[in-house]
């Protein structure tokens, strides 16, 4: 691969390249250099320059398909050069790029936008987390509009209570010094919230969380520690001042990027954030590049996304 693009211009610059689109993505999907079919697994194969194609010689329905093919991009007529400088804005601006801006900056539609937007989202997720270990923060979060921003007619309509009712509460577990997973949970009460720490953190570790009841019990299993928020937010090493600094940033880029996100993807937007925080120490292009290798082999519909077309594995988190 010639010079790697250390900038969003020289990313544009590049990637306006097919050639360098075509390299760029056949090193990560095929890292031997030996182009297989994605329907059969076949190097039978033979290239159609003038097409951009590549045609499988074996006998099967569609046997020719291009590099979009297998991938989250499969049947977009949007350029691949939109596609990676979109894949660039995402993952380095870190508080994320709303689909009107990208809209603008590609010269395509919002909805296009919006759409790409979210199957770029989708490649991020990583759906095989290893468990968190060591030193773990834990905390939750109500993720909703501020009725005082509400006109009064929609803020009647939608706040019917006080505190975090009619918002969606998220919940958040950062090794310190390491990754952060966060998850859509249901509620607050002890046993929706203690079985997504005991699925995510190893036995042993060091657990600090606030004074929120639905934590007590973790003694069992777990080094847990409590801080007051109501008295101190930090007691030594005692504090979740980890979560509390990831939580700004999700808030930043949720009430002043996106204004507004629906509960039903709102997890594709914390696995956007999750992603920029977990890779924060490397450079934009390896940031870049591993978003990229996560592309293959995923799919996500318009009917899936806009939920006419329910799918376990791309609707729910």
């Amino acid at each position: 691969m010639a010079s790697a693009p250390k900038t969003l211009q020289d990313a544009i610059l590049y990637f306006s390249d097919f050639e360098n689109c075509k390299t760029f993505l056949v090193s990560l999907r095929w890292p031997d250099g030996t182009v297989c079919c994605p329907q059969c697994g076949s190097s039978r194969i033979t290239y159609l320059s003038n097409a951009k194609l590549w045609k499988c010689y074996e006998k099967h329905d569609r046997p020719k398909f291009s590099l979009k093919t297998g991938t989250i991009m499969e049947d977009s007529p949007i350029g691949l050069d939109k596609w990676l400088t979109a894949m660039w804005l995402i993952v380095n601006c870190k508080n994320g790029i709303s689909s009107c801006e990208m809209a603008r900056d590609l010269g395509i539609t919002q909805k296009s936008a919006w759409f790409l937007d979210h199957r770029i989202r989708f490649s991020l997720h990583n759906g095989s987390f290893e468990k968190l270990s060591g030193h773990v923060e834990v905390d939750e979060t109500f993720i909703g509009g501020k009725a005082r921003n509400m006109h009064k007619a929609k803020r009647e309509r939608k706040i019917t209570g006080t505190g975090g009712k009619d918002k969606t509460v998220v919940m958040g577990m950062l090794e310190r010094g390491g990754n952060v997973l966060t998850m859509v949970v249901d509620n607050r009460k002890k046993r929706e919230l203690q079985k997504h720490v005991r699925e995510h953190v190893e036995a042993g570790s060091a657990i600090f969380s606030d004074e929120l009841k639905s934590y007590d019990g973790l003694e069992a299993d777990y080094q847990h520690a409590v801080i007051n928020h109501a008295v101190e937010y930090a007691n030594g090493n005692v504090h979740t001042n980890g979560m509390e600094n990831f939580w700004s940033l999700v808030k930043r880029g949720l009430h002043g990027t996106y204004i507004s996100v629906e509960p039903f993807h709102l997890f594709r937007y914390l696995d956007e954030q999750a992603y920029r925080f977990n890779n924060r120490k490397v450079e934009d292009f390896d940031r870049f590049k591993m978003a990229a290798s996560q592309i293959f082999g995923k799919r996500l519909t318009w009917d899936n996304l806009t939920g006419k077309q329910l799918d376990p594995e791309t609707c729910v988190n």
